[in-house]
């Protein structure tokens, strides 16, 4: 395994350098971070995140697609995310991309290493791109689900358990349970 770099990187040179450096990997103000090795549980949340999405999607017809972790956003110049799985909208992105460039969803699937950040840094994060109206925050261990979304110039943030999620734009009905199913 390389080290990681020493030097600060704008996103565009991060993205060509993970091309060439494979493994999961996370850029924070310009700073390159591993990420942990994942767990059973949360592996299985993930899959069944990208597959609860994926049903919802095809339920409501509406042009989105739904894409599971390894795709990168852009949150600044210096700071991009991997999350565990994101919904856009609009054309197909090309084949070759690693950047979603417009998610109007995005999920994380918390973690005891990230459970802090997820909370903080990648929810203020995720909010300073102009497209995503909804971050899900998916807890494996306690089964439930912390939904925040953007509200005028705010967010509010509601914690569930079970129901049904609405995520509006873009028009999508995603039950609670769906979310921790086995793959």
């Amino acid at each position: 395994m390389k080290p990681l770099p020493q030097t600060q990187m704008s996103v565009d040179e991060y993205l060509a350098w993970s091309e060439d450096n494979p493994g999961r990997y996370e850029l924070v103000q310009g700073e390159v971070f591993a990420m942990a090795a994942e767990r059973a549980r949360h592996a299985n949340t993930r899959v069944a995140v990208f597959d609860a999405l994926r049903s919802a999607l095809r339920a409501a017809s509406v042009p989105c697609r739904a894409m599971p972790d390894g795709m990168t956003v852009r949150i600044t110049a210096h700071t991009a995310y991997e999350p565990d799985a994101l919904v856009y909208c609009g054309p197909r992105i090309d084949p070759d991309a690693v950047e979603v460039k417009n998610p109007i969803v995005v999920v994380e699937v918390l973690s005891p290493s990230t459970r802090r950040t997820d909370a903080s840094e990648k929810l203020a994060g995720y909010f300073q791109v102009p497209s995503i109206h909804h971050y899900l925050m998916v807890d494996p261990d306690r089964r439930t689900v912390v939904h925040h979304r953007r509200a005028g110039d705010g967010i509010e943030s509601s914690f569930l358990e079970d129901g049904t999620l609405i995520l509006d734009p873009p028009g999508l009905e995603l039950p609670v349970a769906s979310l921790f199913e086995e793959p």
